[in-house]
């Protein structure tokens, strides 16, 4: 599976960015703005069946196996959003990032709502402007901008992936390298539950106290803030 790749930045460091369900890798616009200006060289990936990645199928070792495949190993700095998150954590023991972080990561796809799925798949088919505006109140126009232009090329088969229940549980038995798990407030896959076991496991927890699962484009500063010590 070759991958669509994006890359910017000449600096010293690299940072992988892996992006979540529905979207592709302009969902980094501002975090991959920010990393540059602290000497990072980004790479950022569209997953297979998102952007101009190819289709194929959908299961989240597969996600694992195309990034393994398409990014360098040994990255300064990892960060995987929601499905990205489950995706980098498979593929962390053979990436071998310095630093790996999970933002509202979705190890417990089954915590989701049981309708979630269906409401993701009409969203995505009914989305303009002042949809993705509504849902998103406190979104930059570039986010708003990057989330339609994600949606139009996302193939909405992809939903069968959430559609398998209890097999979906991928939360991690170790950190394999220095991890922080970023949550929103709630998280929508990580219960307080999951969120002790992960602490127990050696994870860092840290919350974005009033934060949606969209973390970096819902309080952008409260994002860059959370990662003190890790970038």
């Amino acid at each position: 599976m070759k991958l669509n790749v994006h890359e910017r930045g000449d600096g010293d460091k690299v940072a992988l960015l892996i992006h979540g369900g529905m979207s592709d890798y302009r969902t980094w616009h501002a975090v991959e703005d920010d990393l540059i200006t602290r000497g990072y060289r980004v790479i950022a990936p569209d997953l297979r069946g998102h952007g101009l990645s190819p289709r194929g199928e959908y299961r989240p070792e597969l996600l694992a196996d195309d990034l393994v495949e398409n990014l360098p190993t040994g990255a300064d700095l990892a960060i995987g959003h929601s499905l990205g998150g489950l995706s980098l954590a498979l593929a962390a023991d053979r990436l071998r990032p310095a630093r790996a972080v999970y933002s509202d990561p979705g190890f417990r796809l089954e915590n989701m709502p049981p309708n979630a799925s269906a409401f993701m798949l009409a969203m995505v088919a009914n989305a303009t402007g002042d949809s993705v505006r509504a849902m998103n109140p406190r979104w930059s126009d570039a986010d708003v901008a990057a989330e339609l232009a994600g949606f139009a090329l996302f193939d909405r088969d992809f939903f069968a992936l959430t559609e398998k229940g209890t097999a979906l549980g991928y939360l991690p038995a170790s950190a394999v390298v220095p991890s922080l798990v970023q949550l929103a407030d709630p998280s929508l896959c990580i219960s307080p539950e999951n969120a002790e076991e992960l602490l127990a496991n050696g994870f860092e927890i840290r919350t974005v106290k009033g934060a949606g699962h969209c973390i970096h484009r819902d309080d952008f500063a409260g994002f860059m803030a959370s990662l003190d010590g890790w970038i």
